[in-house]
């Protein structure tokens, strides 16, 4: 969590419009996955984002339904980095990574990824974007590929990353 510390800000001409302030971007997280997560073909899957890196507020559920939920009111940078791969090459026939809001089926924030006839094995997907929170409103990540296998993998670690953090002055 960033803290700004602010004594005195005077606009142009000289008068004081913040004496004292501590401002923060909190709530925020940022999560990964521990082990790789087999997932349904070409079926919006959530990811489970289970290894918390940072949770400045405890807001995010690492451990039943991969969410943050920040239950102060704003407006939110949220972000995810998903990773899949086939189980073999040129066999990953599309992707897309996917930040929806209080669990519905609309895609928030969208990334796809059509590999046209000349499929990969390994691709990642990110999708970012602001969206604005209500206190009770929460955000989840889901990836969906095609894959002739049958059954891509989201990557674990470093590859998949899943985070938010509210915006100061907005």
């Amino acid at each position: 969590m960033s803290t700004i510390k602010v004594d005195t800000i005077k606009n142009r001409a000289g008068t004081a419009t913040i004496t004292t302030a501590d401002v923060t971007n909190a709530p925020a997280f940022e999560a990964q996955v521990t082990s790789n997560q087999t997932i349904s073909d070409n079926t919006a899957t959530k990811v489970t984002f289970d290894n918390e890196i940072f949770d400045t507020d405890g807001k995010y559920d690492h451990s039943t339904n991969y969410r943050f939920t920040p239950t102060v009111a704003g407006k939110y940078f949220v972000y995810a980095s998903i990773a899949v791969s086939a189980q073999a090459d040129a066999q990953l026939q599309n992707m897309y990574a996917i930040i929806r809001k209080n669990g519905g089926t609309d895609n928030i924030k969208l990334t796809h990824f059509n590999f046209a006839g000349n499929n990969a094995r390994f691709a990642t997907g990110y999708v970012s974007g602001v969206i604005t929170l209500d206190s009770d409103d929460y955000v989840e990540a889901f990836v969906q590929c095609a894959d002739s296998s049958g059954s891509a993998i989201v990557q674990q670690d470093n590859y998949s990353t899943f985070g938010a953090y509210k915006l100061i002055g907005v």
